[in-house]
């Protein structure tokens, strides 16, 4: 037999084929290579081992530190739980659709709303005033001159003339109308003063124990747009009253707040809308505006030269609504939050914020998940609410879980 002188390649490959002395080869997982099922195993060369486990090791960094970067923000809600190392996220929550609301908060004051001065057309000398605080309703007396009673009555249209039969017009109406609350009868509650209408006023005129005179003078009752609350006097006892001159002062007797809106938002706001009023102890009370000023004024500054003229003003008033009276307790000039709502949205898919996901190539996305499989759907952003976003993307519907941080 001819001899071939072995190589140095030969030498390497037989020195990897045989097992050192003492005891078979072991894998790294420690079985012995002689014992494996598929037969007689070896280790490799180790330097090659120790390179790939450092491979292993990088590539392990580099996941979890792109999983910590996707979820590693914000807080999570509760739902189902990936294992670990699933690749799924650590939580997911339903996709769902519901309303979203934008909203901007200003300060108001609650309170009566402005004081005003009450008119009186009569004459002679004041004998008696409700006193401050009280309140005033139709058919109630809001003074006495000369000992003579002068009666609130609810409108809009000041008493100017003498009303007698033949008269007619809106202060005729006003007339007629309370006296048809009072409970007189007989007469058509319209905006002519009828022989119909003077008889009602004389037995109303014996009741006061006035003169029955039949008519109505401007000094003998007093037009408010509905019950007052006093709030100070303009004349005392024993004045001489002036025809015209103003004898008490007073608010409306319902709570409400009063905003001065800055005039650049004058458009968040019209009659009718609904609010929120946050009062000073916490509580939410719904409201409702009532008025929305058209002049604007200017808050602040005093006008020198260099010097800020102040914020430009629109005075907003919102009434509480009857619902909601009964948490005001005793506030009265109280400083209050009321939320505005500015935009808002109706049944619109919606997730948490925190479920967004940036994407490489731009905007946002969502992990849906599936059972065990999860995929990234690329989304389109609308409104954010209150934690909330609204979006759209490919197949997503209400339902659907999405990922969120844990």
């Amino acid at each position: 037999m001819t001899h071939t002188p072995e190589t140095a390649d030969d030498a390497t490959l037989r020195t990897h084929q045989v097992s050192p002395q003492g005891g078979p080869a072991e894998d790294p997982s420690g079985v012995s290579a002689d014992r494996s099922p598929d037969g007689p195993q070896h280790a490799p060369p180790r330097r090659r081992r120790a390179r790939t486990t450092a491979v292993l090791i990088a590539l392990a960094v580099v996941l979890g530190t792109a999983g910590m970067a996707a979820y590693g923000f914000g807080g999570g809600s509760g739902g189902e739980k990936s294992e670990k190392g699933s690749g799924l996220p650590p939580a997911t929550t339903p996709a769902t659709r519901s309303d979203l609301a934008q909203q901007d908060t200003v300060t108001g004051s609650l309170g009566y709303g402005d004081k005003q001065p009450l008119l009186s057309g009569a004459s002679g000398t004041v004998t008696w005033l409700p006193k401050s605080g009280a309140t005033v309703a139709q058919g109630q007396n809001a003074l006495k001159a000369d000992g003579r009673p002068i009666p609130l009555i609810y409108g809009d249209t000041p008493l100017y003339r003498e009303l007698r039969a033949g008269t007619k017009g809106p202060d005729v109406a006003e007339v007629e109308r309370a006296l048809a609350a009072f409970g007189y009868t007989g007469f058509t509650a319209d905006e002519e003063y009828s022989d119909k209408t003077a008889a009602a006023v004389k037995r109303w005129q014996k009741r006061l124990g006035v003169p029955q005179t039949g008519t109505v003078k401007p000094g003998d009752l007093i037009v408010a747009e509905g019950k007052i609350r006093v709030t100070g006097h303009e004349v005392r006892k024993g004045q001489i009253l002036q025809p015209g001159s103003p004898v008490l002062t007073y608010t409306g007797t319902g709570r409400l707040v009063v905003v001065e809106l800055d005039a650049k938002k004058q458009k968040l706001v019209r009659r009718g809308d609904k609010v929120t009023v946050v009062l000073p102890d916490g509580a939410r009370a719904a409201g409702t505006v009532s008025s929305v000023g058209k002049v604007a004024s200017t808050e602040g500054g005093d006008g020198a030269p260099g010097e800020d003229d102040g914020k430009t003003v629109i005075k907003v008033t919102v009434r509480i609504d009857k619902k909601d009276k009964g948490k005001l307790g005793s506030y009265d000039g109280a400083p209050v939050d009321v939320e505005i709502t500015s935009e808002e949205k109706k049944n619109v898919l919606t997730v948490p914020i925190s479920a967004l996901l940036a994407l490489s190539e731009g905007g946002y996305g969502v992990q849906v998940v599936k059972g065990s499989v999860s995929s990234t759907v690329a989304v389109e952003t609308g409104m954010f609410a209150n934690g909330r976003v609204e979006i759209t993307g490919a197949g997503l519907k209400a339902g659907d879980k999405v990922g969120v941080p844990q």
